[in-house]
């Protein structure tokens, strides 16, 4: 073991000494040298001692030294490197925020809580000031450093897009989608009452937009008052996708909730002239099915295309699995009604005095609560309902079971059907994103900001964590070993610390577990 001095001349004139120990080891008949710790910041004297101590042979290993666990450092470096391959670490800039900005994002992937337990508890955990040269911050100046990141989200969100993109001219299918987001309390300034995804009646909300590029990666997120309707958020993606980006030609590919003749008359304006890729509701597809321009036949697992006199194409297709759930539901649906209504018969037998017309008014509430009403009969008798199936609304509303269709105004030689069906699938990648940025591994929920700044910085901060998340998801698809159970892996690798003469030295463990190299080798990450 000995200490080996590296000197680095900066433009200013300055030097910087890094002083590390290292050790010499065998490679078959080579010996090669390793770095064990970086023992810089160590005092003069004590630096000096070491040297002693090792000339002196007083130490020869550094087991010679004494020994304990040190804080979990493996996950944090793996976030920051992969921060680095995605531009996130280069865009974020340096300085105190940019590190601050850092570890928040770290502490979405790695670990869940408010910003309170990451300043005042996680740090004693976590490598932090190795790892990101990071001290002297508490929990104020993580939400400060909140209203900087909403501030400066748009340059950072440019700079990873040229990073990604190489400042080459961008031709691509976007994807792009909202979701909602519930508060427990009402005093965010963004939270408002309006239509909610997460079933949660009474909650005030914000409304997330998201888009993705064709690959599935995160491009830009907003946040908007929770009362905005989905079609409102439109505008702003096509104006940041040109301003912004400076995307030359954009397919924007969105569900028929958000994407409707005024968000396509705008794509089509002189100001864009950039095309979409959307689905139809079932109403529009009666009405093409009456026209004749579509026809039921048509349907089938195999993808059918019809293109309009103005050059809008139709992709349809029959899901037969989806068939079967939806008459599989229908079914579930009616058995319910019929339970329910044997339930009212017999309290009906039981109470000669219970009033008939109550019992009816609740079967028919409970018919339109199962959306039933359509295609069932309600008929009475003797104080006993029966319902019987319409056979020819049954029909009628069964005929589009498992069908869809796929609109587009994308000329064929640019995009054949195969693919522009493929293209309308791929917005499930958005749903993902949502789902892993809501509810599992970075739980954006429960939001303990009420600024609207900082509501938008942390958002931010989560899609962010997102693609780092998908990084290493890609790369490990391949182990039997879930995102969540490789990061709490990585996590689990800490520092060994020795002490001499009360100095502490940070060493990185020689040996992983299998699962641990397995999960660093293919992220390509050496310790």
């Amino acid at each position: 073991m000995f200490i080996q001095r590296t000197y680095r001349k900066y433009e200013n004139g300055k030097k910087y000494e890094s002083v590390l120990l290292m050790e010499n080891y065998r490679e078959g008949k080579k010996v090669k040298h390793r770095t064990l710790a970086v023992i810089t910041k160590l005092p003069k004297d004590v630096i000096s001692a070491i040297e002693k101590s090792l000339k002196g042979h007083e130490i020869n290993t550094i087991e010679d030294l004494e020994l304990s666990n040190g804080k979990s450092f493996g996950a944090m470096q793996t976030v920051i490197e992969i921060s680095k391959r995605l531009g996130i670490y280069q865009a974020l800039g340096t300085g105190k925020r940019a590190k601050l900005s850092l570890f928040q994002i770290a502490g979405r992937v790695i670990t869940q809580g408010s910003r309170n337990y990451l300043a005042n508890e996680w740090v004693n955990i976590e490598a932090i000031e190795e790892q990101l040269k990071l001290m002297d911050f508490n929990e104020d100046s993580l939400y400060e450093n909140l209203d900087w990141l909403a501030k400066e989200q748009s340059n950072i969100e440019k700079k990873i897009f040229d990073f990604r993109y190489k400042d080459r001219k961008v031709k691509d299918i976007f994807l792009y989608d909202v979701t909602s987001s519930y508060f427990e309390g009402e005093q965010n300034e963004l939270a408002e009452y309006g239509y909610n995804r997460d079933k949660k009646k009474g909650k005030k909300q914000i409304v997330i937009g998201l888009m993705l590029d064709s690959e599935g990666c995160p491009l830009t997120v907003e946040v908007f008052d929770g009362n905005t309707s989905d079609t409102k958020t439109v505008s702003s993606q096509l104006k940041k996708l040109k301003e912004n980006f400076g995307v030359e030609r954009v397919v924007f590919v969105g569900d028929k909730g958000m994407i409707k003749s005024g968000q396509i008359q705008e794509l089509g304006s002189d100001e864009y002239k950039w095309n979409y890729l959307t689905t139809i509701t079932k109403q529009q597809i009666e009405t093409l099915l009456k026209s004749g321009l579509l026809q039921l036949s048509m349907f089938d697992d195999d993808l059918v295309e019809v293109e309009s006199e103005d050059k809008i194409r139709y992709i349809m297709r029959r899901n037969a699995q989806i068939a079967e759930q939806i008459e599989r539901n229908r079914q579930d649906r009616i058995a319910r009604l019929r339970q329910f209504i044997e339930k009212q018969n017999k309290y009906l037998d039981e109470h000669k005095r219970a009033s008939l017309v109550v019992a009816k008014r609740k079967i028919y509430e409970k018919a339109e609560q199962l959306k039933l009403l359509s295609i069932v009969d309600i008929l009475d008798s003797n104080r006993s309902f029966v319902i019987e199936i319409n056979q020819m609304q049954y029909a009628e509303q069964s005929k589009l079971d498992g069908c869809y269709v796929v609109k587009t105004d994308v000329p064929k030689e640019l995009l054949d059907k195969e693919t522009a069906h493929s293209r309308y699938k791929d917005l499930n990648n958005v749903e993902f994103a949502f789902r892993t940025m809501k509810t599992t591994i970075e739980e954006i929920r429960p939001i303990f900001v009420r600024k609207e700044s900082r509501t938008r910085g942390h958002v931010f901060v989560v899609m962010l964590a997102y693609m780092i998340i998908k990084y290493i998801s890609d790369a490990i698809k391949h182990l039997d070993c879930t995102r969540k159970h490789a990061i709490d892996l990585l996590d689990r690798i800490q520092y060994i610390t020795y002490k001499f003469e009360n100095q502490k030295i940070n060493t990185k463990p020689k040996n992983l577990s299998p699962e641990q190299s397995a999960i660093l080798d293919a992220l390509d990450i050496k310790f």
